[in-house]
């Protein structure tokens, strides 16, 4: 039965998957993405998690900071702060990923 649609096959993929998962462009894009993301995830994790655990099970952060705002409000604006820098770093480095990724599509064009 044909519904009078045409069916389109796909054209067979030129491009080698392997080789490039294996060019050294390609480890260098991998190397350069975890040794920024990985330190930046930990970072933003251990700094998000420590205003929980030290109002949890601390006063500390109960001070005054200043006039009747305590540490706990400067800890929690902080977080905002540190969110959108880290979203503005790596803003910039994803340019740089992106420019070993146009010299890993031109490489696999050759």
């Amino acid at each position: 039965m044909n519904d009078g649609k045409k069916q389109v096959k796909a054209a067979p993929s030129a491009v080698d998957y392997t080789k490039i998962v294996q060019s050294e462009s390609f480890q260098k894009l991998l190397q350069a993405k975890r040794s920024f993301i990985l330190p930046m995830t930990l970072f933003f994790l251990a700094f998000y998690f420590t205003l929980p655990v030290l109002t949890a099970y601390s006063d500390v952060l109960n001070q005054p900071a200043a006039g009747p705002v305590s540490w706990a409000w400067v800890f929690a604006f902080a977080q905002f702060i540190m969110t959108w820098a880290l979203c503005m770093m790596y803003s910039r480095k994803a340019r740089k990923f992106d420019e070993i990724v146009e010299t890993i599509k031109s490489e696999s064009t050759r």
